[in-house]
């Protein structure tokens, strides 16, 4: 089998792990009505700990940080948390498929920070990139019916608000590779910190979430939605995002990043068939527009990485 084949097998399966996500996130607070936030918390937790038995066992180093690297997680966590929060409150109020194709509206948010920041010229590709984005997520979210703004005004918001988190955090995350720091060294106090931040998300007054008091933290599930609550962490999150960076061994990250803009149609189809959810026809168009922005930024936009050096240097940073 050549490398390049390898790659792409590699980051297909890492590819419809990680597409679970959103499927597993709707059956918890549907099925078992857990509160969002309780379950971004408890996310993080689960992954945490199952990186430090793995890497206390296969690289104890990857445990320890640099001092010089404290800052850098501190705001890599913050970042996660975020956009953990936000998502998982997008597929509460949206749904598994319109919230990841939201999600993905991040490739013109990153156009845009680079544009308001760097004040970087856009170009024709990029502003078609946001043009296709932004009318992508107006028709998934259907805010172009007054009905919906009626009914689920919080819900458009929150699901265009995770966006722009995950562009932050993609950001966040190149500039650790810019940094050398390994991959699951960054990952485990990524999510390790942005558990504390998660932790104190749950305690803000007006956010859904459980009741301001540290017993009810715990969830109550019964077997069945534990056991879902640990696939969600294990399989989409640490298998999803590992198979992700091994197959960029093989494969050119631009390649790799194309890879990933499956993950929109792969999140439709899978809750078509285990959550019942329909998409209407111009909400399919919409999520069209919005793979084809994402494509169209990662040939034809400036590569993440160099907006990476750039907010470095704007922030003073090393």
């Amino acid at each position: 089998m050549s490398r390049l084949t390898k790659g792409y097998i590699i980051e297909l399966i890492g590819v419809t792990f990680w597409s679970t996500t959103s499927v597993f996130i709707s059956y918890l607070t549907g099925t078992y009505q857990m509160p969002p936030l309780q379950l971004a918390l408890w996310r993080n937790i689960l992954v945490s700990a199952a990186l430090v038995l793995a890497l206390s066992v296969m690289h104890p180093a990857l445990l320890r940080a640099q001092k010089k690297d404290f800052s850098f997680f501190l705001f890599f966590g913050l970042s996660l948390a975020c956009m953990n929060a936000t998502w998982v409150l997008s597929v509460k109020y949206n749904g598994a498929a319109v919230a990841t194709v939201l999600v993905y509206g991040s490739a013109s948010f990153t156009a845009l920070i680079g544009r308001w920041l760097f004040k970087e010229g856009l170009g024709l590709p990029k502003i078609a990139a946001i043009l296709l984005s932004l009318g992508g997520c107006v028709l998934v979210a259907e805010a172009y019916s007054p009905v919906v703004w009626e009914v689920n005004p919080l819900g458009i918001t929150i699901g265009l608000f995770s966006g722009l988190m995950f562009a932050i955090y993609s950001l966040i995350g190149k500039e650790a590779a810019r940094r050398a720091i390994n991959p699951w060294n960054s990952m485990f106090y990524s999510f390790l910190i942005g558990s504390f931040f998660l932790l104190a998300f749950n305690f803000i007054p007006g956010l859904p979430g459980p009741v301001p008091s540290i017993r009810v933290l715990l969830p109550v599930l019964p077997l069945k939605g534990w056991l879902v609550l640990i696939v969600l962490s294990f399989v989409p999150t640490l298998l999803g995002n590992g198979l992700y960076n091994v197959s960029m061994i093989y494969l050119p990250v631009s390649v790799a990043n194309l890879l990933a803009t499956l993950e929109p149609a792969m999140t439709a189809v899978e809750a078509y068939i285990f959550l019942g959810e329909r998409l209407t026809f111009l909400q399919i168009v919409g999520g069209l527009f919005v793979i084809a922005a994402v494509i169209v930024i990662r040939l034809f936009g400036e590569d993440p990485g160099q907006m990476a050096d750039k907010i470095m240097e704007v922030t003073g940073s090393p």
